[in-house]
């Protein structure tokens, strides 16, 4: 197997042709041969004992040929690539050029990596959305946690009200016929939620236990069964008992059970803690949006098309394994939406489209700015990838590429470097409060979930109140690499 030569078919588009020997291709076809011939009925022989020249002459001479290239042309076109220095960011496409007493000449034509630039990447101007944390938000998440740690209670003596748990049979008829999905048996609902359609839970109010009464209710216009929307219904329905549900006070014994801390107090100002620092997260992710915004706007080249295809295709890769999670195929998600595999990616494109850009910008500026990742700045990428996913660090790099996490390392060195030069303006609504201490931890938290790894947030750059006066910047900018062509004998 040898590489020819790479020519250069249009910009950013490049034709590799390799060989592979005579005495290789041979080998592989009659060892094709030897697997497919016992399978092979040729008449006047048994079943996997036709000789291969009457089985060639019966169906071509090449019938073992496309197998024998599909085996040997991953290996020989990886050494191609591999010689050709060129950086390929698409997958080739192979045409057969000859298969002769030479050999076979395969020509593989694939898109390299464009010529780029990029100037004013630094000092870019942008705002950082903080939100000050609200008391609607500190009570929304006690308030949460108090649902989760509730208990109930019978209630007796008295008709339902609102905000009890009814047990409740029913049946639904419409136009005096019962409906499929319109009966229940014992189940149990909690008056005013909204679960049922409007008009029903507000009927059980008032009612008596042992109670058996209608509920007239009419479906609406927008209602999912077709055969249902807008129509009136009446509902038979018998109350089996009430609950009430009655949440925990406010108080230090609360803290204990919900948190690790001992007083009401400092549970108090750790969920504020928390919320504060989601918030900051949110303001951090908001402000490199926008500086990824800014880069992939000032990223100068032609990117060939193939890149935007390939990212858009990862990404509805991703968002497949989400829907696994979720316990959703994407055959049941398309087919629920009305959407197709093409247009689906076509939905994805422009989310593609952006952050291929800004890879190549930040790439562009790693190149420019000379940027190094060191063994043990991929090390540690090697180990947090690991630890994400369960894998023995030794044995993360049989899954993630070095070369990969490397350029994952200088991406992220050229986006602290814009962020820390970039001119950021503060804008919050309201004073944005000072950042609660947290109590010292005494033991694990039950609402507190453990999170995936993930890579360290960028250090802040400080506000700078007046743009101050940058040198004069050349652009930025990437060139194709392209080894010298080594001609065969």
């Amino acid at each position: 197997m040898a590489f020819i030569k790479s020519e250069e078919k249009s910009k950013n588009q490049y034709v590799i042709e390799f060989s592979i020997e005579k005495e290789t291709f041979d080998a592989e076809v009659t060892k094709i041969f030897r697997e497919k011939s016992r399978n092979i009925t040729v008449p006047g022989f048994r079943r996997g004992k036709a000789p291969r020249p009457v089985i060639e002459k019966m169906y071509g001479k090449g019938v073992f040929y496309e197998d024998a290239l599909n085996n040997l042309i991953p290996a020989a076109y990886a050494e191609a690539e591999k010689a050709s220095g060129l950086e390929i960011v698409s997958r080739p496409e192979f045409d057969l050029d000859e298969i002769g007493e030479s050999g076979v000449r395969v020509l593989a034509t694939v898109w390299v990596r464009p010529e780029l630039t990029i100037k004013g990447y630094k000092g870019i101007e942008v705002e950082r959305h903080y939100h000050p944390v609200t008391e609607e938000e500190i009570n929304d998440r006690i308030k949460g946690v108090r649902e989760r740690n509730s208990r109930t209670e019978d209630v007796t003596g008295r008709p339902a009200e609102a905000a009890d748990i009814a047990n409740i049979d029913y049946e639904g008829f419409c136009d005096g016929k019962a409906f499929e999905g319109g009966k229940g048996v014992s189940q149990d609902l909690v008056l005013g939620s909204g679960t049922f359609i409007p008009g029903f839970e507000e009927q059980i109010v008032g009612k008596e236990v042992g109670a058996e009464f209608d509920v007239n209710v009419t479906f609406p216009e927008e209602y999912h069964a077709k055969e249902l929307a807008g129509k009136p219904a009446v509902f038979k329905c018998k109350l089996n008992a009430l609950k009430r549900k009655i949440l925990p006070e406010l108080d230090d014994e609360f803290a204990k059970d919900v948190s690790d801390f001992d007083t009401y107090a400092e549970y108090l100002a750790d969920v504020k803690a928390k919320i504060t620092e989601e918030h900051e997260k949110h303001a951090e992710s908001h402000l490199e949006e926008s500086l990824a915004d800014a880069l992939a706007s000032k990223l100068e080249g032609d990117i060939p098309a193939c890149m935007f295809d390939a990212e858009a295709e990862n990404i509805v890769r991703d968002y497949e394994m989400s829907l696994r999670r979720s316990g959703l195929s994407l055959d049941d998600y398309m087919k629920y939406t009305g959407k197709d595999l093409a247009g689906l990616k076509a939905e994805m494109m422009p989310r593609a489209e952006k952050s291929v850009r800004t890879r190549l910008a930040l790439e562009t500026i790693a190149e420019a700015e000379k940027l190094e990742a060191t063994d043990e700045q991929i090390d540690a990428e090697l180990k947090k990838i690991a630890d994400a996913y369960g894998i023995d660090a030794d044995k993360i790099g049989e899954y993630v590429p070095r070369e990969n996490v490397k350029r994952d390392v200088l991406a992220e060195s050229a986006m602290k470097l814009v962020r820390d030069s970039a001119k950021i303006t503060e804008e919050a609504e309201g004073e944005k409060p000072a950042k609660a201490k947290k109590a010292p931890a005494k033991k694990a938290d039950p609402e507190k979930k453990p999170a995936a790894a993930k890579k360290p947030a960028a250090k802040k750059a400080p506000v700078k109140k007046e743009a101050a006066a940058e040198k004069a910047e050349k652009p930025a900018k990437t060139t194709k690499k392209k080894a010298e062509p080594k001609e065969t004998k």
